[in-house]
């Protein structure tokens, strides 16, 4: 049985309304677009279009999924990223869209020039794999504690055709050499703030991924306490962080004796990344 296309997303927009999912539109397209194989463009040149039941059923099915708080990425299995596709599943935070400012700057650092990258806390791979895309010339080390994200990290890296190198390590216990760039995006959300959040992060995203500890700060403190002694002279430090811990971030890399501390703000006019050199 063919049934139209845009009476089945409707619908779907009105189950995803009820359930409080904030881009219920977006979604049900999105959704559909993964299942349909269709485009808007195709939609709205034949707005008459049907699918079969099977299809429908299939649909409906990831729908129930989205409605019952599965983030729509874990779903559809993959995120666009700094133009490139990303594989994402439980066991690592999705890529998002704030998080491009902190690669753009490293990116635009790089140049063309020979330089090396060690991206501490990993996740997805997809900072160290998108700056290894983007930058012609410079060879990246990517490093996290967790097994089953190194693994999404190195199938990210061959979907992408990257070049870098992983290491599973804590922090810097399984690190050697020094390095012209470190670069991070690392746990920074207070322990009492996790509750809070939105239930498609809180329960489905890794905790350990999330949890900067008891003032979110604590994984900057442990990275700048150590990371002079793996940055060649006049290295530079690149953090992601929290939108009021701009102040706090910079503190600590001066107390690390870290000078040339500049934050730079999102599109939201929030502080997003923070940028330091070695003295």
């Amino acid at each position: 049985m063919e049934v139209l296309v845009r009476d089945i997303i409707k619908k779907a927009q009105n189950t995803l309304e009820a359930a409080g999912i904030a881009d219920s539109q977006v979604d049900s397209w999105l959704l559909a677009e993964f299942v349909f194989g269709i485009t808007r463009v195709k939609y709205y040149a034949n707005m008459q279009m049907t699918v079969d039941g099977r299809s429908v059923e299939k649909y409906n099915e990831l729908v129930n999924q989205r409605a019952g708080h599965i983030p729509l990425q874990h779903i559809i299995g993959t995120q666009e990223f700094m133009g490139l596709t990303f594989k994402v599943n439980e066991n690592v935070l999705i890529p998002r869209q704030d998080t491009e400012l902190l690669v753009e700057n490293v990116v635009d650092y790089l140049g063309n020039d020979e330089r090396t990258v060690l991206d501490m806390c990993t996740g997805s791979g997809c900072i160290a794999v998108s700056i290894d895309r983007l930058s012609k010339n410079s060879k990246v080390t990517a490093v996290d504690i967790s097994e089953k994200a190194l693994e999404v990290a190195q199938e990210n890296n061959r979907l992408n055709n990257a070049n870098v190198t992983f290491i599973q390590s804590d922090l810097f216990t399984n690190v050697t050499g020094k390095y012209d760039i470190i670069v991070s995006n690392p746990p920074y959300i207070r322990t009492d703030e996790i509750p809070k959040l939105m239930e498609e992060v809180k329960s489905h995203e890794p905790v350990m991924a999330l949890d900067g500890m008891e003032d979110g700060l604590y994984f900057y403190k442990k990275i700048c306490g150590e990371a002079s002694d793996y940055l060649n002279d006049n290295g530079k430090i690149f953090f992601e962080i929290g939108y009021d811990q701009g102040d706090d971030v910079s503190e600590i890399l001066r107390q690390n004796r870290f000078c040339n501390i500049e934050v730079l703000k999102d599109l939201s006019g929030n502080d997003r990344v923070v940028i330091a050199r070695k003295e």
